[in-house]
């Protein structure tokens, strides 16, 4: 596996190549000549034309044959956009891209540094040269729409087909444009409990509500309450798939309730299970019920979350750090340095978790912790690595690192001496958490 960095080159091999960008975007091709520009509107390829001489597009998968792509092409740049047009991709996981010839050889892995407000973000682009083919990551972001880029590169786009640019971020206590309602009568109620106990307002989202309503649907189709329906899908996935970024997510997932004041009372009546209702973080609420089964037994899911923002993820990764550090000092030992490549190194680790859907120190092409963090610039001599997920604050993760003995050796390291902290929601647990050790 070769880990390409902004403006990094590799040699591709021979033949077939299969790129892919798993997730919540859509992926497009342009191809050019060496002047940068299209020959015509059939050298952009995207999911309303998904081919052209040479590039074929199957969902998030472009299958690209070099020598077979029109006369005079010379380069073919990778694009994606949200799939939801409205989203900017700071709300989305981090995409990753993969470039893997016939079998699977010589795979080629970039993952730029995360998006903030821009719409679309080129990847890469895959050029000749003399008789070879090479790629060079770009990880260059547009604010203007994937018809901007179209323009730039000389493709005839009408107004029409253009991205509109994102709205602004709502602030917490207004409802963001096309707001959902609520017809359940729960969120006057909520913030009724919140202005008693000094908690700012909140707003119903229409995504959260979305994803809410799906889970709750799920689970009355079945009968059951859980995490999870019965094919895999998790209420997370759900919070991801209509394009909410969360920075904290709390779930009530509830059976019985028929109200909404019965549901209130039901959760006030657990000091855990009433804690979102006060918990001043708390920006937006989501909202689903559903009535199924022979029993008429009503589901309940409701979602609490604080929406992404890159200043809050310093944030959390702070604590987590002040909380381990705290741990060392406890047993005699200096703190940890914040390490900007390891934390690198750890961000990618836990947003590719989440975007590839699985959980391991290995992944999925067999990299180890000490191939991301080379892979990230680190020149430490030892590196060690924490994961975790489910946990839903960074006090909660450091306690079970502690509780865990092969997590907290790591933690208590003596040989260590600088850490990064990744973090990143969503797929099936929710919270997915890494530390990233480095000894001189």
């Amino acid at each position: 596996m070769g880990e390409l960095v902004p403006g990094g080159n590799a040699l591709l091999p021979d033949g077939v190549l299969r790129i892919r960008v798993p997730g919540p975007f859509d992926l497009s091709v342009l191809i050019t000549g060496e002047d940068g520009k299209v020959a015509g509107d059939g050298d952009f390829v995207f999911f309303n034309q998904p081919s052209a001489p040479g590039a074929r597009l199957d969902g998030d998968t472009v299958t690209l044959r070099p020598e077979e792509l029109r006369r005079g092409a010379g380069r073919a740049t990778v694009v994606i956009s949200p799939a939801d047009p409205g989203t900017p991709l700071g709300r989305l996981p981090a995409p990753t891209m993969t470039i893997t010839g016939v079998g699977g050889a010589r795979a080629i892995r970039f993952t730029p540094p995360r998006p903030t407000h821009e719409t679309v973000l080129l990847l890469a682009e895959i050029y000749r040269r003399g008789d070879r083919w090479k790629v060079r990551a770009l990880g260059q972001g547009y604010a203007e729409g994937l018809a901007g880029v179209a323009r730039d590169f000389g493709v005839d786009v009408t107004d029409d087909g253009g991205q509109p640019p994102p709205p602004p971020p709502p602030s917490p206590a207004t409802p963001p444009a096309g707001a959902a309602q609520d017809p359940d009568g729960l969120l006057g109620l909520v913030n009724g409990v919140r202005a008693r106990s000094g908690a700012p307002a909140i707003a119903l989202d229409a995504r959260l509500s979305t994803a809410a309503r799906a889970h709750a649907d799920a689970m009355a189709s079945h009968g059951r309450l859980g995490l999870e329906s019965p094919d895999g899908t998790s209420v997370f996935h759900r919070i991801a798939t209509a394009g909410y970024a969360c920075l904290t997510i709390a779930e009530h997932i509830v059976s019985g309730p028929r109200t909404a004041a019965e549901f209130m009372d039901y959760c006030l009546q657990d000091g855990e299970r009433g804690a979102p209702f006060r918990d001043p973080s708390v920006a937006h609420l989501g909202v689903g019920r559903a009535g199924g089964g022979r029993s008429g037994e009503v589901f309940w899911t409701v979602l609490w979350a604080q929406p992404f923002t890159a200043a809050g993820l310093a944030r959390a990764a702070a604590t987590v750090r002040e909380l381990t550090n705290a741990e060392r000092a406890a047993a005699g030992l200096p703190p940890l340095a914040a390490d900007p490549d390891l934390t690198v190194a750890a961000q990618r680790h836990s947003e590719d978790m989440v975007a590839r859907d699985f959980y391991s120190h290995t992944d999925p092409e067999g990299g180890q912790p000490w191939d991301r963090a080379a892979a990230a610039g680190c020149r430490h001599r030892g590196i060690g690595e924490n994961i975790a997920c489910g946990q839903r604050t960074p006090a909660e993760v450091v306690r079970g690192w502690m509780n865990s003995p092969g997590h907290r050796a790591n933690i208590l390291k003596p040989e260590f001496s600088h850490i990064g902290i990744g973090y990143a929601t969503g797929s099936r647990a929710g919270t997915y958490w890494t530390q990233l050790f480095g000894s001189v």
